[in-house]
């Protein structure tokens, strides 16, 4: 194995072994092992303190075949957390995402912004586009007009993310969410907490969005056995798969 930090989890379906990102991404991973550990404070859903292993006898709320299995909540159906959140660890220029145009030549959008509908484009793109522009009311819309579709035009997937909030940090070296990668799962920008997912495919959509800061090194067969769970609703395992520990690998 390489030189690094490691971190065992010792799940119901057997073992998974993850190398950390820790010189990447030191506060997502330092987060990490001090909840796996037990030396980082957290609030448990009661609402007391607590400083304990945080994550055994959790279960894998949500699996998705062929995608990803998510972990790491107290509520069991991703509602939950440690009691606080923290900022995300991305360097959105070394995923390429500047490179990338969030309105394609045919006036189309790119593929990675998931938008389905003209609500979606409304709430995702041109409502953050028309904040950042300083646009408030329709009268200010229709004598700028040009120039929103000039801004548009020329937007990238980089800056419609930072339009909805999210910020990057040029100095990180960032990883694509490729399939075996465990990144932050979370409810938009700078919200993590607790939650992650381990990826059993690429998922280049999510660039950007979640801060990666692992990878499986051994024991992907779990993964995908997890993975392949029959589900009910809320893609909710219908017998429960869980985390009976994770720890750093001596």
């Amino acid at each position: 194995m390489q030189d690094g930090l490691y971190a065992r989890f010792d799940t119901s379906k057997g073992e998974i072994l993850l190398r950390l990102f820790q010189q990447e991404v030191p506060r997502t991973v330092g987060n990490f092992v001090g909840l796996a550990e037990g030396t980082r404070p957290w609030r448990a859903p009661d609402g007391t303190q607590k400083q304990a292993p945080f994550y055994d006898g959790l279960v894998f709320h949500r699996v998705i075949k062929d995608f990803m299995i998510q972990g790491g909540d107290p509520n069991g159906n991703g509602s939950g957390g440690p009691g606080y959140k923290f900022e995300d660890e991305i360097n959105a220029d070394a995923l390429g995402l500047a490179k990338l145009s969030a309105v394609e030549k045919d006036g189309s959008l790119h593929p990675h912004l998931l938008v389905r509908s003209q609500e979606d484009f409304n709430q995702m793109v041109l409502i953050p586009l028309l904040r950042r522009m300083k646009i408030a009311n329709q009268e200010e819309f229709e004598k700028r007009k040009e120039d929103i579709q000039k801004q548009l035009n020329s937007l990238t997937l980089k800056g419609a993310y930072e339009n909805m909030g999210y910020s990057y940090s040029p100095s990180l070296k960032s990883r694509a969410p490729s399939k075996g990668v465990v990144a932050m799962a979370n409810a938009g920008p700078n919200t993590n907490g607790s939650q992650f997912f381990i990826n059993m495919a690429d998922t280049p959509w999510l660039a950007g969005k979640h801060t990666v800061f692992g990878k499986v090194v051994k024991g992907m067969e779990m993964v995908e056995k997890i993975g392949s769970a029959e589900v009910g609703s809320n893609n909710t395992p219908k017998q429960d798969v869980k985390i009976l520990s994770i720890r750093l690998k001596k």
